[in-house]
């Protein structure tokens, strides 16, 4: 029942909305909306709202959609499930800090909370003034990591996927530095996946450099021993040497190019389409072939995309190396130079050996002595036209599996998906705010678990998403969400309080899909 309730405060009367419903055979007021005084109300009804003497904008849709996604999958309680005993505080946090890391993590906390709608929906049951980073660190400071690994699994354990699990390796996961000249520590993460859609389920942050560093066969046996079910090793090109591929393990892995240009030299007629709703321009064809001494499966793909990438990446290189190669043959004609043919002969190599170009690209410098030294160089185009042909846009895949291609490509470019997301969530570096305090081995674990969980998080939406319909990266659709944003208008006082209306940003068709894709009207004003 909706009906309109006066109350007097300070002499003067005051109008709320109210709804109210029976509760145990009782009648109970279940909400109340403040309307604001008789003036207030016969101006709203009149139309004659006059402007606004200040507006705010905040942050709405990335957060809101984020938000639903944690409360769906019940992260809170499950974190509060965890821990005994119970420690709200302590899940109130962590879920607090993948919200952040998910949506806003360039800013510190205390200020991404200040300038995003989250407050209005977010009940944390915490003084606005508890929300900063220090707190957070003084709250976790004694999880141990036997906690944090079973926190995780509780996630993952509440997270839709099929059978298919995928071990993938990033190694440049993090580099945690208390400044930017600070001396800096990288690590690497190894993570079981989802197969559909890369979702992390379990991981294992590790150092890199150094003694004692973890093959990543090693971490795949210790992950595996945290998830029912077999895995699929995922490994870039290089990579299998830490792994035993004869050992009865599942593989999808990268070649090198150059040591199969019997493959690379098949017409591009051999090839045939992945799947061109979800791979659009990506072609392949299946052969065996000896691999590290074993006849294998091997599937040889072709990316348009990638293969004009990488085509202005290899005309910019070719053109910088000309330029340089130029100004070099210049100088020794104009008999300025006095350097040794030895260190001409290293700054020549030096121009050239770059990726593809000393393929191409021929200098020859002739002459002895310093004063008589001279330069020519030539780019052969015959070389130039197989070089575009056989190697550009090209990846070849190795597996055991007798997958659809489409898997296979889908499982390698699992761990791309992956490094993608966690670049993004962690920046370049993760500096410290020093010299408050510095990157201790459990800040780095707790740093690790809030960014593995807020990438679960944002590639179960991204998934979402695209069954249905959307194709976008977690980036774009963060972007898209981050664009509905909601504007709070404050009124001038009419004598009581001052008025406030809070209304969203128009949206477009995306937009509104993923407006109600994410639930998105639960959260709004």
């Amino acid at each position: 029942m909706t009906s309109i309730v006066g109350k007097r405060i300070n002499g003067r009367t005051y109008y709320y909305l109210v709804e109210s419903e029976r509760v145990d055979g009782s009648p109970r007021i279940v909400s109340q909306r403040y309307l604001g005084s008789a003036a207030d109300v016969a101006a709203a009804l009149d139309g004659a709202t006059g402007l606004p003497e200040s507006t705010r904008h905040l942050a709405f849709g990335d957060v809101a959609a984020v938000w639903s996604t944690l409360e769906r999958l019940q992260v809170r309680q499950v974190i509060e499930d965890v821990l005994t005993p119970r420690r709200a505080k302590i899940a109130t946090y962590l879920v607090l800090a993948v919200l952040h890391r998910a949506t806003a993590p360039d800013i510190p906390l205390e200020d991404w909370w200040k300038g995003a709608a989250a407050a209005r929906f977010v009940r944390l049951r915490l003084p606005a003034d508890a929300v900063r980073d220090e707190e957070f660190w003084r709250v976790t400071r004694r999880l141990t990591r036997g906690q944090l690994e079973r926190i995780e699994d509780a996630v993952a354990a509440r997270i839709p996927r099929e059978s298919v699990t995928l071990a993938v390796d990033v190694p440049n996961f993090a580099t945690y530095a208390e400044s930017d000249t600070a001396d800096a520590t990288l690590a690497g993460l190894s993570a079981l996946v989802t197969l559909d859609g890369a979702i992390p389920l379990v991981s294992r942050v590790y150092r890199r450099g150094g003694l004692g560093v973890e093959p990543f066969g090693v971490a795949v046996d210790r992950l595996g021993a945290r998830q029912a079910g077999e895995v699929t090793v995922v490994f870039d090109t290089g990579q299998h040497a830490q792994l035993d591929l004869d050992s009865g393990l599942h593989f999808v892995g990268a070649l090198p190019l150059a040591d199969f240009p019997d493959l690379l030299a098949r017409p591009a007629s051999s090839r045939r389409p992945v799947d061109p709703g979800r791979f659009p321009g990506l072609t392949a064809l299946e052969a065996r072939t000896n691999v590290f001494g074993v006849q294998r499966r091997v599937v040889l793909t072709h990316s348009a995309r990638l293969h004009a990438a990488q085509s202005r990446s290899f005309a910019q290189a070719l053109s910088s190396a000309t330029r340089q190669l130029d100004g070099l043959a210049l100088a020794l004609e104009a008999g300025t130079n006095r350097r040794p043919r030895e260190q001409l002969l290293t700054d020549i190599a030096r121009i050239t050996r770059v990726r593809w170009v000393d393929r191409v690209l021929s200098a020859r410098l002739t002459g002895s002595r310093p004063g008589e030294l001279r330069l020519e160089h030539r780019i052969d185009e015959a070389a130039r036209a197989r070089l575009d042909e056989e190697f550009f846009g090209k990846q070849l895949l190795v597996t055991d599996h007798d997958w659809p291609v489409v898997d296979v490509v889908t499982a390698y470019r699992a761990r791309y998906h992956l490094d993608s997301t966690v670049r993004m969530l962690n920046g370049s570096f993760v500096a410290a705010p020093a010299p408050r305090w510095d990157w201790s081995e459990h800040r780095m674990a707790v740093h690790s678990l809030v960014t593995v969980l807020a990438t679960a998080v944002t590639h179960l939406m991204r998934r979402e998403a695209d069954r249905a319909g959307l194709d976008l990266s977690v980036r774009e659709l963060l972007d898209q969400l981050a664009g509905i944003g909601e504007t709070v208008l404050r009124y001038p006082s009419t004598g009581g309080r001052p008025r406030t209306r809070r209304v969203l940003t128009a949206r477009d068709a995306t937009q509104q899909r993923l407006f109600e894709l994410f639930n998105l009207g639960a959260c709004a004003p």
